[in-house]
């Protein structure tokens, strides 16, 4: 009789557990049915979905995130697409394939890199050069005019990783009323929110504390976003076009990534946005549809940092675009010389895994653990990418052919949710598809 009691209750275990996953992912048998041979490629899909359900299950379940969604791409064709929970806690709303997503940092490799990449292809940008030839503020400044601009994308360059322009912006937690107001004016021209509008003057006093903030004499690694928040103003000077506009008419629209772009607010997508963060210091309220990065905010949503939005489709798409080394279907948009020189660990002399903007894995990441790797520690070494704060991660693998896009908003109801790190969950399911492909 004991040991029919204790089989009842693994198998009424193991069907909560199973109807658990059923409800949190939301299947679309097409997709299982393309997970299959690609191009000599099997995907183990049992394992694969087995193993995906797991992690991300377990994520939820501990609050990593209350949803997230998965691409996968092999040799150019999607090969798994699924999505799980919802966009909050309360489950109302599930998680679609089509919901746009506040991709964070992700943005730097995605809004100013390619452009960056097309300036050094025409012969515009010199990487090699004082960036203070093409930024001229940074000439009176001892410390900044010799700085290169390969040493600052490879984050090499001894910068201040950041700076909180918030503080800058409030007093006593109310808004300065020079920088900020409730309606918008003719001097109060940029939206930041709902409700607030930002003065042009504030993006002045961001670049003054950008070109006056402090550099380390050490040349180390030293992760800084600031010229991100700068590079958007030289890509306009350079191109004679405002940088959001350069970016949808030389590789967005071409590519068809409709849903890349800022302030999707303003664009009347069908497609549901993500809510990110309910926010106490500065929005009072939960932030959904405009940028959770309060740098980026204060600049009307459109910078180099963060303040980009799409779809894992799209991303996919540019991903590849990069992984085939600047083409998509038939049309070149960056050279492959360019490509691969961004793609390139610039400095593994000093320590640095980074490329020129894209992350890369740790240097000896093929040895590590799967809990110490970074990404998944089958990614070959010539592999590249970038996460976000939000919950998101691209990465792309030339040498394997593999795009892996993973999109969460981990930050709701707040950014102190940090499980996607502690539980290791991006590396985890990176590497399910290197060993569902072996």
């Amino acid at each position: 009789m004991k040991k029919i009691t204790i089989i009842l209750i693994g198998l009424f275990c193991l069907g909560a557990y199973s109807q658990e996953v059923a409800d949190l992912r939301h299947v679309d048998n097409s997709m299982t049915e393309e997970a299959n041979p690609v191009s000599g490629s099997t995907l183990d899909s049992t394992y694969v979905f087995s193993r995906v359900d797991s992690i991300i299950t377990r994520g939820i379940r501990e609050q990593a995130f209350p949803g997230a969604q998965l691409l996968v791409a092999k040799n150019g064709e999607t090969v798994f697409h699924q999505t799980y929970g919802f966009h909050t806690y309360d489950s109302i709303k599930a998680v679609a394939k089509s919901d746009i997503y506040d991709l964070a940092s992700v943005t730097k490799i995605t809004a100013p890199l390619p452009a960056l990449m097309k300036l050094v292809d025409e012969g515009k940008l010199d990487l090699d050069k004082p960036f203070s030839t093409y930024w001229k503020p940074w000439r009176k400044y001892p410390s900044k005019k010799e700085l290169t601009l390969r040493e600052i994308l490879a984050h090499q360059a001894g910068l201040e990783p950041y700076i909180i322009f918030l503080n800058k912006a409030l007093k006593k937690g109310r808004f300065k009323k020079r920088f900020l107001r409730t309606t918008q004016s003719d001097r109060f021209p940029l939206q930041a929110y709902e409700n607030i509008f930002v003065s042009p003057r504030f993006k002045n006093k961001v670049h003054r504390m950008v070109n006056r903030s402090e550099v380390k004499s050490a040349k180390k690694y030293r992760y800084s976003g600031l010229t991100f928040l700068v590079f958007p103003d030289l890509i306009s000077q350079l191109t004679g076009m405002p940088y959001d506009q350069y970016l949808q008419t030389t590789f967005y629209a071409p590519l068809g990534c409709n849903t890349l772009g800022f302030n999707p607010e303003y664009r009347n997508f069908e497609n549901t946005i993500v809510p990110t963060e309910i926010d106490t210091l500065y929005r009072k309220t939960l932030t959904q549809g405009w940028v959770h990065d309060e740098n980026a905010s204060l600049l009307g949503g459109v910078s180099g940092n963060a303040g980009l939005f799409g779809t894992a489709e799209d991303l996919a798409t540019l991903m590849q675009l990069y992984q085939n080394y600047g083409m998509y279907d038939g049309k070149r948009y960056l050279s492959e010389k360019t490509v691969q020189e961004f793609i390139k660990v610039q400095f593994p002399e000093n320590d640095n895994r980074r490329g020129l903007g894209f992350d890369k894995p740790l240097l000896n990441n093929s040895n590590l653990p799967l809990e110490e790797a970074y990404p998944a520690p089958e990614a070959s070494k010539d592999s590249f990418g970038h996460s976000g704060f939000t919950g998101t991660f691209v990465w792309a693998d030339p040498e394997n052919q593999l795009v892996f896009i993973f999109l969460s908003n981990r930050v709701y109801p707040s950014r102190t949710h940090r499980n996607l790190y502690e539980l290791n969950i991006r590396t985890a399911l990176h590497q399910v598809f290197y060993q569902g492909f072996q």
